[in-house]
This record gives structure tokens, sequence and C-alpha cells, in this order.
């Protein structure tokens, strides 16, 4: 049991450490850098979605093919 707390204490450490040295050395601002944090999720939501819409009206269209009987072809 003693391994495992110098295990997480050195995580923890290790994480605090690193946390401090990329503050440190960080190419922009913080405001900078959370708008840059900020339009990439924007950006990634955005995405994901327009890429639901785009499958639930393929799969909408598959389901009234399939509903009319017609023969459907599944993609992977």
């Amino acid at each position: 049991m003693r391994k495992f707390g110098n295990f997480v204490f050195g995580a923890m450490l290790g994480g605090l450490v690193g946390g401090l040295l990329a503050i440190l050395y960080a190419p922009a601002s913080g405001e900078k850098t959370r708008k840059q944090i900020e339009d990439y999720f924007m950006h990634l939501q955005e995405e994901v979605t327009r890429a639901a819409e785009e499958k639930r009206v393929e799969l909408e269209t598959q389901l009234q093919k399939l509903r009319s009987g017609e023969d459907v072809t599944i993609e992977g």
C-alpha cells in the first residue's frame, strides 16, 4: 500500500510541476489561449452537430425506404 501512496504522490507532484512549466513556457497569454481553446471546442461542437444531422437524415431516408418495401443497402 505504501508503494501505491508513493506512486500517487509522485503522479500528483509531476502533474503540478508539468502544469507550472506549461504555464511558464506557454507561447501565448492566458486570455489568448483560452480564446483558442474556446474556438476549437466551438468548431468541434459544430462539426459533431453537422455530422449528427447528416447521419439523422441518412437514417430517416433508409427508414422511409424500408417502410415502403424498397431494398436498402446499409454501408458501414
